[in-house]
């Protein structure tokens, strides 16, 4: 899945869930200070923010496929090594790392057990690989409302729910397929508040994902019909989003 878009877009659309997601992610890793830590998919830089402020940004490298997060996390975080590259091909030495991360980025991979055994590969032996993707397969992700009313609307169209990693067990095999050891699971689960409908639907028409894309492709009488069914699910305004994420940690 393609992600052209601008770093300010994806931020509105997924940074109001990713931040407060990033904090609770890092905590699991175990870091120490003189850590060497890699955020692969950085996107605008959700993670790498948390990951700079626990080791110091010379600690930090990052990688997306996307230029304009690429040019956004050189911009919003100076000093750190950043560069443009998928996770099937990281342009780094073997072993070089004391941890590799990925939050949110597995279930686009093009190569999900191949991009987490590149993780591993330039991983130190025995340290951390960890990946978090939200739980689509449920009613518990940040987006399982719009998805509900989508399918509401259209029974055939297809939501995230069938990506790598978003159900219950696929994060943790898909580490066993990419050979990393003592795989551990858990979930992580953050809340976002919203003062009206409008601040919720609005992200939702910037083009961002596939919940993006599917808005994108709406005539303006079906996208006012998907809002309006959108409303009818969610509770009244301000109201709260529970989100859930299926994490994974495993040892290079």
């Amino acid at each position: 899945m393609s992600f052209d878009v601008s770093a300010d877009a994806y931020s509105r659309f997924m940074g109001r869930f990713s931040e407060p997601l990033a904090a609770e992610f890092v905590a699991l890793l175990g870091l120490r200070h003189g850590d060497r830590v890699l955020d692969v998919g950085c996107g605008p830089g959700a993670l790498t923010r948390q990951l700079v402020h626990r080791l110091g940004a010379a600690a930090v490298s990052a990688v997306d496929p996307s230029e304009s997060f690429v040019t956004a996390v050189r911009e919003r975080i100076p000093g750190i090594e950043v560069y443009r590259a998928a996770a099937e091909d990281l342009p780094f030495a073997d072993d070089r790392f004391d941890c590799a991360a990925a939050q949110l980025v597995v279930h686009f991979m093009t190569d999900p057990v191949t991009g987490l055994a590149e993780m591993a590969r330039v991983t130190r032996p025995g340290a951390t690989v960890a990946a978090c993707v939200w739980d689509h397969g449920t009613a518990a992700g940040p987006l399982s409302v719009f998805w509900r009313a989508v399918q509401a609307l259209d029974p055939d169209a297809r939501g995230e729910a069938t990506l790598a990693g978003a159900r219950e067990g696929q994060l943790a095999r898909l580490f066993e397929q990419a050979g990393l050891q003592d795989v551990e699971s858990t979930v992580l689960t953050v809340r976002v508040r919203f003062a009206s409908f409008e601040d919720w639907w609005e992200p939702f028409t910037l083009g961002v994902g596939p919940a993006g894309a599917h808005v994108a492709h709406l005539d303006a009488t079906r996208r006012a019909e998907l809002a309006t069914e959108c409303a009818k699910l969610l509770p009244q305004a301000p109201f709260e989003i529970a989100a859930s994420a299926w994490t994974a940690l495993g040892r290079a």
